[in-house]
């Protein structure tokens, strides 16, 4: 049977605990409490209750589930006065429960549907996160993750200057001053690009997806301290580019990117075991 107090429970609940699956894969099971102590909610007794509201009892995991909610989400400690405050919205929630129940709308078809709905993905979620827990994803395969894709992702940084000028005859013209000597920090106080002209043209360490194409393959053609011969061309303008060092890209630290690898990888190991039982299923 079908009620609205068993589907506001499960509401509830489903604050909690229910999320979508993809999103359910990339979190982790909550730490247990230091020193083995049990929670609230372990430690209430099986027939505690927060309030009678015309003589129907408020069962205390509603007010556990609601403290937990603040906890977790708004970083609200567990208190009296959180406590006070849950009591009176669940008095508040029974209130209306009741008159909702009087009114028939547990044979609601839509209230029916709804119900439905949240139990389901109750049940999804905590299928979810019991198969990781048997199932976990360990360092190590983090570790190898993000080893492999240091390695595909491996590129090159580029330390470079410029000189932006309008037309190409000045970029030529700058060149051959360059050619007979002519400082480039000197020469970069004409550039077009505001941003580098006071810094004689340097451009910082970059890698070439910084770049508009014909600048950047420009540039990787260079070896370290040699000067475009002939103005490359981009939509700015002329440029004289000079090449000052080459680098190794570094890969962000493994701390830093780990818990986005891991729920990456949780959620690959997911998707592919929801194809397995795709496969041995009958879906038309």
């Amino acid at each position: 049977m079908t009620s609205l107090r068993l589907y506001i429970a499960a509401c509830l609940a489903a604050v909690s605990i229910a999320t979508p699956v993809a999103a359910l894969a990339q979190s982790s099971p909550a730490p247990a409490p230091a020193g083995g102590q049990p929670t609230a909610a372990e430690a209430m007794a099986p027939n505690a209750k927060v309030a009678v509201v015309n003589g129907h009892e408020i069962p205390g995991y509603l007010e556990e589930f609601l403290v937990r909610q603040h906890s977790q989400q708004q970083g609200v400690p567990d208190s009296p006065q959180l406590r006070n405050t849950v009591k009176e919205e669940l008095v508040k929630r029974e209130l209306l429960l009741q008159e909702a129940e009087k009114s028939g709308l547990a044979k609601d078809p839509r209230v029916v549907e709804q119900f439905e709905f949240v139990r389901e993905n109750i049940m999804l979620n905590a299928y979810v996160q019991d198969y990781f827990t048997k199932h976990p994803v360990s360092d190590a395969d983090v570790k190898a993750e993000y080893d492999r894709m240091a390695k595909a992702n491996s590129s090159s940084e580029y330390k470079a200057a410029h000189i932006l000028v309008k037309t190409e005859a000045e970029a030529k013209d700058i060149i051959a001053k360059l050619s007979k000597g002519a400082k480039f920090a000197d020469l970069a106080k004409v550039s077009e690009d505001k941003g580098s002209k006071d810094n004689g043209g340097d451009l910082g360490w970059n890698t070439p997806s910084t770049f508009v194409k014909p600048f950047a393959d420009a540039m990787v053609k260079l070896k370290k301290g040699e000067l475009t011969q002939q103005p490359v061309q981009t939509q700015f303008g002329y440029h004289v580019i000079r090449l000052d060092d080459i680098r190794p890209a570094k890969a962000p630290p493994l701390d830093q990117v780990g818990p986005r690898i891991k729920q990456q990888l949780e959620q690959d190991q997911l998707e592919k075991m929801v194809a397995d039982l795709r496969s041995k299923s009958t879906v038309q």
